[in-house]
């Protein structure tokens, strides 16, 4: 395995991003040990900035780190993965309905060319799944509230632990495009009842093929 290059900003974060993206990409499996002194190796650093990075995923969720036993790539039950979906639901649709009264025209636009590329990406299934979480994300910081972004996105890093299993399911991807025009029609129509309905509808079939 070729060197990881490492950027001047602080080491344990480089560190825990590394880690992070292949949680991510299943290079670490869920459940998996992850072994401190191979990747100490791997990455040319002493273990301290490693255990620092560990502790910033066990704090998002991504590790679970255990006594005398070291740390591991967090594993999602299914009543996790519902808790997760819950709290996504109740946030995300709170946003979405104060956006519907508050968007601007260009707002608007935005999420609208969102959508357009979200369609476009359809055949690629991470491709799908990165337009999906930046109009989510999006929807999020255009309803501006810092905190309830921050938790969205804390939630939105353990989801990512389960993120294939909605979307391989058959006609999963076709579903959840029609659930974003359902949002997107609402919000154009500034519906705030219609939008927050429609983001809970798309998590509750979301959560359904994820179970």
């Amino acid at each position: 395995m070729s060197a990881v290059i490492l950027t001047p900003r602080a080491l344990y974060e480089q560190v825990a991003e590394q880690l992070r993206q292949r949680i991510f990409q299943r290079e670490l499996e869920p459940g998996s040990w992850i072994d401190e002194l191979k990747i100490a190796e791997e990455f040319g650093i002493s273990r301290t900035p490693l255990r620092e990075a560990l502790k910033v995923l066990a704090a998002e969720g991504l590790v679970t780190m255990k006594v005398r036993r070291g740390a591991y790539v967090t594993e999602m039950s299914e009543k996790d993965l519902r808790d997760v979906y819950h709290l996504l639901s109740l946030l995300e649709s709170d946003a979405a309905g104060v956006l519907a009264t508050t968007a601007t025209p260009a707002q608007l636009q935005t999420l609208q060319a969102l959508h357009t590329e979200l369609e476009a990406a359809a055949p690629e299934r991470e491709r799908f799944f990165a337009v999906n979480e930046r109009f989510h994300m999006q929807v999020l910081e255009m309803a501006d509230n810092r905190w309830r972004s921050q938790m969205v996105a804390d939630l939105r890093k353990v989801m990512k632990l389960n993120r294939h299993n909605s979307l391989l399911k058959q006609g999963r991807i076709e579903d959840s495009l029609q659930e974003h025009r359902t949002i997107l029609d609402a919000l154009l129509a500034r519906d705030a009842t219609a939008t927050v309905a429609a983001m809970q509808a798309h998590f509750a079939q979301g959560l359904e093929a994820a179970t």
